[in-house]
Order: structure tokens, then C-alpha cells, then sequence
């Protein structure tokens, strides 16, 4: 009976060792096929890292999504409520011409019609960004291999440049109608022709005249342009806006490549 028992369990530590042999043995040619297919991984305190050269295809997509991704946070941001009125950099005030205007408003105490100005020009920027995402995502759909390398590989601006190139004629048409109807709908254009008229009233003034819908359009189409940079910064010079193995991989190889 003793030796039945040594048999069997000798036989059990045999069939063990066959599995756990055959079953490393499938997890290594896993292993390496996967790493032959994607380049190589590090670990990091429980973080993979994708390392390698990426190929065309996987640069192509890389780019796409972290662009995506950065066109996707700025849009929202500036569709927002306050997302100009409450951002100094991207922020409409009086039009240059007209600042004058605004001074001497203030110096009369007429300071808050000044304000409902400045008011009324961001709310229409902030209606007309919400236009603006579907026309960077097709710029960013219509991305040759050339622009994608360009962008990867370029100076820390040269996605907003693209996008500068192939985009803002086609955010000019859109902007326009949107910020004249938003203009109306906020009351920009009554506190603007009640500020111009109250400033023209003023002897011996020259008299102002600004085109104030042109105005806002061009200065929400710069503000995009101000936040799309910016989100651009972010994905080249943040490692936590690497979200994904693809764009550690992809941006990983740009930087060695710097």
C-alpha cells in the first residue's frame, strides 16, 4: 500500500511538471510573438511601456488619436461657459480701434456697458467653437503619411500650423454666421451701437466703426488656434497624456529622434 502511494504521488509530480513545462513552454511562443508583432514592452512599477520603431501605420494612427484626443479637450474647453470670457490668453476685448471707446466709457461711468460689450463678443466666440470640432477632425482624417511624419518629427507647433493651413478658411465660413447670430442673440450688437453712439456723441470724436461679427470671428478662430497649441505642447511634453501603449510608442520614437 506504501508503495502504491509513492507511485502515485511521484506520477502526479511528473504530470505536473509536463504541464507546467508545456504551459510556459505556449506562453513564451505568446510572448514572442506578440513582441515580434508590436517591438518590445518595459514595466515600470506595474506601467507598460511600448518601445520600438514604429511603423507608418502605427504613427499614422498615433498621431490621429493623440491629435484627436488634444482637439477633443480644447473645443470643449472654449465651447464652454467663460471658456473665453474666463481665459486671459484666448479672451475678446474692444477691438483695437475701438479702445479708445471703451477708456472713455469708463471715465464717463459708463463702465458697465463697457462690460456687457466684452461680455456679449466672448458668449458669441464661445457658440461659435462648438462649430469647430468637426472641421479639425476632418483635417485631421485627411492627413497624408508626408504630414503625419512632418508633425511627428517637426517643430513643437507643426500640428497647429497644419491645422492653421488646411482649416481656417473653412473655420472663417463656418465662424461667421454662427458669431452674427450669437452677436444678435447676446445683445452685442445693441451694447455695441449703444457704446459707439454714446462715444460719437462725444465733441470733437472721430467716429468708430468696426465690423464686429469679422472682429469676433477671427479672434475666436485665434483663440482655437491659441488652445489648439497649447494641447499640442501637452501631448509632446507630458508623459501622462501618453495614454495609450500606441502613443507611448509613437511619441517615445519621436523623442529619441530629437
Amino acid at each position: 500500500m506504501k508503495k502504491i502511494s509513492i507511485y502515485l504521488i511521484a506520477t502526479g509530480v511528473i504530470s505536473l511538471s509536463s504541464i507546467t513545462v508545456h504551459s510556459q513552454s505556449k506562453f513564451e511562443k505568446i510572448l514572442k510573438k506578440v513582441t515580434t508583432k508590436t517591438g518590445s514592452t518595459s514595466t515600470t512599477k506595474g506601467s507598460t511601456t511600448a518601445t520600438g520603431t514604429p511603423t507608418a501605420s502605427e504613427m499614422g494612427f498615433g498621431i490621429k488619436e493623440a491629435l484627436e484626443m488634444g482637439i477633443s479637450r480644447g473645443t470643449d474647453l472654449l465651447s464652454a461657459k467663460d471658456g473665453f470670457l474666463g481665459n486671459a490668453a484666448v479672451k475678446i476685448l474692444f477691438p483695437p480701434e475701438a479702445q479708445k471707446v471703451e477708456r472713455t466709457l469708463r471715465s464717463i461711468g459708463m463702465g458697465s456697458l463697457a462690460d456687457n460689450v466684452i461680455l456679449s463678443l466672448n458668449r458669441a466666440a464661445e457658440d461659435a467653437a462648438k462649430e469647430a470640432k468637426p472641421i479639425f477632425v476632418s483635417a485631421i482624417k485627411q492627413m497624408t503619411i508626408t504630414d503625419v511624419t512632418n508633425i511627428l518629427l517637426g517643430q513643437q507647433d507643426a500640428a497647429t500650423n497644419y491645422f492653421k493651413r488646411v482649416t481656417t478658411s473653412q473655420l472663417m465660413e463656418k465662424f461667421q454666421p454662427v458669431i452674427t447670430t450669437s452677436l444678435n442673440k447676446v445683445g452685442a450688437v445693441k451694447y455695441w451701437g449703444d457704446a459707439a453712439g454714446q462715444y460719437n456723441k462725444i465733441p470733437l470724436v472721430k467716429p468708430v466703426s468696426t465690423d464686429l461679427s469679422s472682429y469676433v470671428a477671427q479672434k475666436a478662430i485665434d483663440g482655437m488656434f491659441i488652445q489648439v497649441a497649447q494641447e499640442e505642447l501637452k501631448i509632446r511634453g507630458s508623459l501622462g497624456a501618453r495614454s495609450t501603449p500606441l502613443l507611448q510608442k509613437v511619441f517615445g520614437y519621436a523623442d529619441q529622434k530629437k
